[in-house]
């Protein structure tokens, strides 16, 4: 199975947490578990393939040209398509430049959203300071809305449900969001001591 360290080994630059995000965000979608059956990160294989060669060279012969999760299509299909595709849409029309990198990053993003474990972790990043720097350097006026510092998965969720105008707005991998702590509190700290099948955001 593909995961984030086969992913790695082909890094271009290692240290780079926009690296280390998109190592993450394919490892995720490779489990198969997080997203349905579908491209890999909702990237046409034109898209994707432009993503390994800047960031992994090599890994495309190596380990994606035979892969069937690789397609043309453009939308991430299956049950959480909808979902994706929400989010997706929300940092797009946020982000700085209309670049590769954000609209790559954009993906990871929302791929990374579709996991069960904070955001961070799922992208394969240190910690809740690199997914904040990567906000604020390629989405700044949607990290700047951000203002209470609330979890940045449940924040992206909660602007979709104001979007919607849903005034209760259960968390996206969580039964029921009626924990401050659980919104607001320190994701690091919890990682110790989190149960495992817990599912947090």
């Amino acid at each position: 199975m593909l995961d984030y360290q086969r992913i790695m080994a082909y890094a271009g630059d290692p240290s780079d947490a926009l690296t280390r995000a998109f190592a993450g965000a394919i490892g995720l979608a490779c489990e198969g578990g997080a997203l349905p059956a579908g491209p890999i990160m909702g990237l046409s294989r034109q898209r994707f393939g432009a993503l390994l060669e800047r960031h992994f060279p090599g890994a495309w012969q190596a380990l994606f040209a035979q892969a069937g999760r690789v397609d043309d299509a453009e939308d991430c299909e299956g049950l959480r398509a909808e979902e994706f595709g929400d989010v997706l849409n929300l940092l797009l029309e946020h982000r700085r430049e209309d670049s590769d990198q954000s609209y790559w990053l954009a993906c990871a993003i929302a791929t990374g959203c579709m996991g069960n474990n904070h955001l961070w972790q799922d992208m394969g990043l240190a910690g809740r300071q690199d997914l904040s720097d990567l906000l604020r350097r390629h989405f700044p006026s949607l990290f700047a809305k951000n203002s209470a510092n609330m979890k940045w998965k449940k924040f992206f969720y909660k602007q979709l449900c104001e979007r919607a105008q849903v005034n209760m707005c259960k968390a996206p991998s969580c039964r029921v969001c009626n924990d401050y702590a659980n919104c607001f509190g320190s994701e690091e700290a919890v990682l110790a001591v989190a149960e495992p099948e817990r599912r947090v955001a």
